[in-house]
């Protein structure tokens, strides 16, 4: 929770309520869900089972 506000306090916000923290770390996860699931697709399709570095970028990047 506290590196996300943090995030939030240096990206100019002055006061954060825990319910904007808390919706912002939701997306987040589902962000991080949606491209973790991009890059499996990648991993499987390449023949592997460890998910690389490579597997994630070219997710976001397709994102």
């Amino acid at each position: 929770w506290s590196p996300v506000r943090k995030l939030m306090k240096d990206n100019g916000a002055e006061m954060v309520a825990r319910e904007a923290v808390d919706a912002l770390i939701d997306y987040l996860e589902k962000v991080a869900r949606g491209v973790t699931n991009k890059a499996l697709e990648m991993t499987r399709h390449a023949g592997r089972k460890k998910l690389t570095q490579n597997d994630m970028n070219l997710a976001m990047k397709l994102m």
